[in-house]
């Protein structure tokens, strides 16, 4: 069963690891206000792009070694 792409799965992964990264940066600069709900915010863009990535991993090598 194929859920859906790789490459756009891993793309919005890394767009919100980075975003989860950004964000606590920014926030200890004193950029941005250290809010309760930018600090939910960075917590969830983490770990959900964590697992959309690790998703998006998976499904690329399993589309990958399913061609030989």
């Amino acid at each position: 069963m194929r859920l859906a792409r790789p490459a756009p799965l891993m793309l919005i992964g890394f767009v919100l690891m980075l975003a989860g990264v950004v964000f606590p940066l920014l926030m200890v600069l004193q950029v941005l206000p250290s809010t309760f709900l930018l600090n939910f915010f960075s917590y969830g863009a983490s770990v959900s792009g964590l697992f959309m990535g690790i998703i998006g991993v998976t499904s690329y090598v399993q589309e990958t070694r399913g061609k030989k």
